[in-house]
Formats: C-alpha cells, sequence, structure tokens
C-alpha cells in the first residue's frame, strides 16, 4: 500500500511493494509487470514517480526492461565456473538446462589479417565463419561468431554447427582438444549484438575471445561472444 501522508518518498514505497510482492513470488521470474500508466493509475500517483522506482529496481537488478515488450521481472543469471573447457552445450546441460543453437549465417570467408593471426594461418585463407544464437531454455543468452580454418576441419555443415562443433571435431574429425584461452571485457551492445539478443543497441554485455587449441599446440577455433549481461554472470575460482 502506498502511504501519500508518510514522510518516506512515495516511489520508495513503491519499491518496497513491488520487492515484495517478487520476495513473495506472487512476481515471479520471467513476469511481465504493470506499465507505467497502470501503476499510476492504480495507486493515483504520477508516472514520474513510478518511472523513479521503475529504473532503481532495474539498476538492482530486479527487473529488466525488454525492447518494445515491456518491464519483467529479472530472471536468474546464468553463472560460468571457469574450472575446465567445455562447449556451451556441455555447461547448460550439466546445470540442468536445455541448451539450443540457432545458427544466423553460415559462410566461408577468406581470412583476413586478425582471424589469421589468431588460427595460426594465412590470410585469405578459407575459414568458416558462423554467427550463432544460443539459448539456454528458449532464453537468449549469447551471440557468438566463430572461425575454424577450412582445411583443419573439413565438412563441417550448418547442420553441425546447430548442434555442438566440439562433438563433431573430436568424434569425427579424431582431433583432440586439450586447452583454452579466454578473455573477457565489459563492452555494450551494438546494432547486430542487440537485434540477436533482443536487448537495446548500447545495453551492456560481456565479450569474450576464445581460442581453443588441439594437440601440436595448433589453435582449432576463435569465437567472438557477446553474453547478455542480466543473464550472465563470470565466477572464478582461484587457490592459494
Amino acid at each position: 500500500m502506498i502511504d501519500k501522508s508518510s514522510p518516506v518518498p512515495i516511489y520508495y514505497q513503491l519499491e518496497q511493494e513491488i520487492r515484495k510482492q517478487i520476495e513473495s513470488k506472487e512476481l515471479r521470474p520471467g513476469d511481465m509487470i504493470p506499465s507505467e500508466r497502470e501503476y499510476a493509475e492504480e495507486y493515483q500517483i504520477s508516472r514520474m514517480t513510478v518511472r523513479q522506482a521503475l529504473n532503481n529496481l532495474v539498476n538492482e537488478g530486479l527487473l529488466q526492461r525488454e525492447r518494445g515488450k515491456g518491464t519483467f521481472v529479472a530472471l536468474k543469471k546464468f553463472e560460468k565456473n571457469v574450472k575446465g573447457l567445455t562447449s556451451f552445450s556441455e555447461d547448460m546441460r550439466s546445470r540442468g538446462l536445455e541448451p539450443e543453437t540457432r545458427v544466423l549465417d553460415f559462410a566461408i570467408i577468406n581470412a583476413d589479417s586478425l582471424i589469421a593471426s589468431k588460427l595460426e594461418i594465412r590470410e585469405d585463407a578459407s575459414v568458416y565463419q558462423i554467427k550463432r544464437l544460443r539459448l539456454a531454455d528458449k532464453l537468449p543468452i549469447a551471440y557468438e561468431i566463430f572461425y575454424m580454418a577450412v582445411d583443419l576441419v573439413p565438412g563441417l555443415t550448418q547442420e553441425i554447427a546447430e548442434h555442438s562443433i566440439y562433438q563433431f571435431v573430436e568424434n569425427v574429425i579424431g582431433l583432440h582438444i586439450v586447452s583454452g584461452v579466454q578473455e573477457l571485457e565489459a563492452t555494450v551492445a551494438y546494432p547486430e549484438e542487440a537485434e540477436a539478443l533482443n536487448i537495446n543497441e548500447g545495453a551492456p554485455v560481456l565479450y569474450i575471445q576464445q581460442k581453443s587449441i588441439i594437440e601440436g599446440e595448433k589453435p582449432l577455433e576463435f569465437v567472438q561472444s557477446f553474453y547478455r549481461a542480466d543473464r550472465y554472470k563470470y565466477k572464478v575460482e582461484m587457490v592459494r
């Protein structure tokens, strides 16, 4: 309830009311909450006051806005615990989640200087460029751009790329993946990533570059991944 005679700011009272609804499971993760107009009419307060309350809850991570859809109770973030090299599919299944991969573009291109240096191949060598959307339980988690030398892994198809490329590489091609290197940084979504992940342009994302290594210290793949910061967090365990 909102008490307009209270010295407590009205926006804060609304924040607390919504927070209670989330804690009591009256509002569940993924539920769409009422609009600013609906809250304003229900409590007879200004939309500016409602907006301030909702903005605070969004900044706190309890709510999230989705472009063209509305404001929702935030979903639990998927946590990446860095202990070993696993594929996205293996990682999600280990959490009891159903992974899904949608290939947005599959092409063979000539390697530019960046890709050539990452894969340790000559410039203009043929490489697969595969753009994929990775989902868990139907929720978009990551958009990735994947590169691999055609000569190293012949026969890769779009159908295979919709499942696990690692399984194809190890079980069919016979290459053994032994290690990998990841570099992570915080950035924002540009138009291509924003459209794929269904987020606003400029929304925060985790940008991860990964290079996997096979026996003989040969690079297998170079992957640029953009993870939704509101649905994914990275955990590194360290010992001393």
